[in-house]
């Protein structure tokens, strides 16, 4: 699952709503909602997310944060570490092999380690 993908799942349980009336309402298939909720689509285009947030009456700052979401849940990445350093290609091996080895805290410290690096530049 996508941050998106469970934050979506979330507004819709909040309103009591099933996959297909969300679908309907948002002129979209339920598999297709399904996949977007459980990551196996990649992230919704922008127009999508603005209709979500339509839908739900978002305020500005919930629906600042679920376009931040869309933008973090890419399901599939790619990462070229050509011309970075063998530490830099390293590090993308090792996330590879052991992401999915890693507790929710190893993942909490990650990112807040990664944050701190948007944050500082």
């Amino acid at each position: 699952m996508t941050p998106f993908g469970a934050r979506l799942r979330e507004l819709r349980s909040n309103r009591g709503m099933t996959q297909s009336s969300l679908a309907e309402r948002l002129n979209v298939s339920s598999a297709y909602l399904s996949a977007l909720e459980h990551g196996r689509r990649g992230r919704p285009g922008p127009g999508l997310v603005m209709e979500i947030c339509g839908h739900f009456d978002l305020i500005w700052d919930e629906a600042e944060e679920l376009k931040r979401l869309a933008e973090h849940s890419k399901p599939k990445v790619t990462l070229n570490t050509g011309g970075l350093s063998p530490r830099a290609t390293e590090l993308v091996n090792l996330l590879d092999r052991g992401l999915s080895d890693l507790s929710d805290l190893d993942l909490d410290r990650l990112i807040a380690i990664l944050k701190g690096l948007e944050t500082n530049s």
